[in-house]
């Protein structure tokens, strides 16, 4: 059977399953101030909260391309020893010696190719060799190298390789700590993620692609803007599948990440440990909290293809341990990531973060949280958020819910249990925003008792909404709808009705005073010259049905029943109550016997 054939990054050429670890290597990834995978989304919204303001931006391979036409980007540990040689032997010709001295770009990056794959191939000695040729620069790219190195690691001996490697590179002068931290928990981060049973290494790349546009989508600013954030976020996590592919293909794994022993995850975290103890002091909470930050933004890109479960499986122990350690080392972003896990629905990440929290009694707003994923109709998340971080204000994520319209997050709080008020309040609010499905499902489980007490309470709510519709600008807001609420629902169409009253009124003055009828109107008896008056009226109150009158009628009848000496009229402003006073003044043969008087 033909091998399976792989395709190599930065070459023209496939190599199958005797991959040489020098075939493929990690790219350099620099750093520069006020940005990071997260903040890159972050700098197009309002919002702003603590978290990363550095970053890994440019993208630079550790091999050139005259390297590559020279034939030199593939070799076994031979000719990787005689490189070395060559590179030596051409940097004592320039005379450069010691650290202070500064290595052209092309022997930076030849030197850099070299020490990658000693790394890879577990040649410590040759790797070793290499440190005394580096300038500062070289220094802390090794340092980021190795330490990365460190999530793929499988033995004791390997752990004491890496270790012992990063210590003679920090001995000889590497100090950039903060760049090795940030791009180590970003890559350990996107490692576990890709541990998932359910995602190939050519899935991530899809399923990262799709979940950064739709996340890119949901942040207000420029296009422009938004597209140069996404293209810089891609390459970042780009970089990091690199690697692990690099590494996977180094460790005889084609398109998926092998899963790590227990024994495994911890040699990992114990080489973690052992960087963090070696940094000291160099690293400060700043640094911890930016590289929380950096580990915990792939698990919102990778939500989606978790397995149900995951973090509480052996795939997520490592991004357990690794954000544990960042917390201890004074990392203070925890609520902020769990509040951004959440609005995303990054179930399995909330699950990690509220682990974290309690084995470190720290607080995190589980209620806020609720608010978010139900806001973004995360039903799995708020499922985790009630039942696992006992979330317990329902009331306003219920409202807001009902207000939207949103019918599946109205459900899901109704079936969780709700009290009776929180079901007459949210059917006030859906009543109030014309959201007519959700009021319908709501009403028949809102209590007959509670719903006599409160349902003209509701009704109230419902006409002040649609006057503040009728008075809005707002685009989204249909002009038909508008023009028609403006019409009857608004508080200018009952200052017209009451207008229209009042000239009523005036006219029918007029005719008693000044008419040219031969029948005195005066003569008349009472009832009946009401029934001259207001008859057509009260004939279209009775057509409305009496129960809910446009804001246009009421301001008539709240006229007419003012002008027949109805009394004081506070208190008095529903429908029925109004109507019925009409009735009174009315002749009783032409009072409707089924209207609401």
């Amino acid at each position: 059977m033909e091998k399976e054939m792989v395709h190599v990054e930065g070459t023209n050429k496939c190599v199958g399953d005797d991959v040489n670890p020098e075939d493929s290597f990690c790219p350099e990834m620099e750093i520069e101030e006020n940005g990071s995978p997260k903040n890159e989304i972050q700098r197009l919204t309002s919002e702003k909260g603590e978290g990363s303001n550095v970053v890994f931006s440019r993208e630079g391979p550790l091999v050139s391309k005259e390297s590559r036409r020279s034939g030199v980007y593939r070799c076994g540990a031979k000719k990787l020893k005689s490189q070395a040689v060559v590179i030596e032997s051409e940097v004592g010709k320039k005379g450069n010696v010691g650290h202070d001295r500064k290595l052209t770009k092309q022997d930076r990056m030849e030197l850099g190719r070299l020490f990658q794959g000693a790394v890879s191939s577990h040649d410590w000695e040759l790797a070793e060799s290499l440190i005394p040729l580096a300038d500062t620069q070289a220094l802390n790219d090794a340092m980021c190298i190795t330490l990365d190195s460190i999530w793929f690691l499988s033995t004791q001996q390997e752990l004491h390789g890496i270790t012992g490697l990063i210590k003679k590179i920090i001995a000889n002068g590497a100090y950039d700590f903060t760049r090795a931290a940030l791009r180590t928990s970003f890559l350990a981060s996107c490692v576990s993620a890709c541990q998932s049973r359910t995602m190939s290494l050519a899935d991530t790349v899809t399923v990262m692609a799709q979940r950064l546009h739709e996340r890119l989508q949901e942040c207000n600013g420029d296009e422009v803007l938004k597209a140069e954030a996404g293209a810089k976020v891609q390459k970042f996590t780009e970089w990091a599948l690199k690697c692990i592919g690099f590494h996977s293909r180094c460790q005889g794994n084609r398109d998926r990440v092998s899963h790590n022993s227990a024994i495994e995850i911890q040699l990992q975290l114990s080489a973690f440990k052992t960087f963090l103890d070696l940094a000291g002091n160099q690293l400060t909470g700043k640094d911890f909290t930016e590289a929380f930050d950096a580990a915990c933004f792939p698990l919102t890109l990778f939500s989606s293809s978790f397995d149900p479960g995951w973090a509480s499986g052996i795939s997520a122990t490592a991004v357990q341990g690794l954000l544990g350690m960042l917390v201890e080392g004074g990392a203070d972003n925890v609520n902020q990531c769990f509040l951004e896990a959440s609005r995303f629905g990054s179930t399995e990440l909330v699950r990690i973060l509220l682990q974290i929290a309690q084995r470190n009694s720290l607080d995190v707003d589980v209620d806020l949280a609720l608010g978010f994923a139900s806001h973004y109709c995360k039903i799995g998340t708020m499922e985790c958020l009630v039942e696992e971080g006992n979330a317990i204000a329902f009331l306003g994520p219920f409202m807001r819910a009902a207000e939207r319209g949103c019918m599946q997050v109205v459900q899901w709080f109704v079936n969780r249990g709700c009290r009776d008020m929180e079901l007459c309040l949210a059917l006030t609010a859906a009543t109030s925003s014309s959201q007519v499905d959700v009021a319908a499902y709501l009403l028949p489980h809102v209590p007959q008792n509670v719903l006599a007490a409160l349902s003209i309470e509701i009704l109230k709510a419902a006409g002040e909404r649609s006057d503040s519709i009728a008075r809005s600008d707002d685009e989204a807001v249909a002009p038909e709808l508008r023009a028609f609420l403006q019409e009857h629902w608004s508080e200018a169409a009952f200052l017209d009705g009451s207008r229209q009253g009042q000239e009523h009124y005036m006219n029918l003055v007029r005719i008693l005073n000044w008419g040219g009828s031969p029948m005195c109107i005066r003569d008349l008896p009472g009832p009946l010259r009401v029934a001259i008056a207001y008859l057509p009226l009260y004939r279209e109150c009775v057509a409305a049905g009496g129960r809910l009158f446009s804001q246009r009628l009421r301001g008539q009848l709240v006229e007419a029943v003012r002008r027949l000496g109805g009394g004081s009229l506070e208190g008095v402003s529903q429908g029925r109550e109004l109507l019925s006073i009409l009735e009174h003044h009315l002749p009783p043969f032409l009072v409707h016997t089924d209207s609401v008087g």
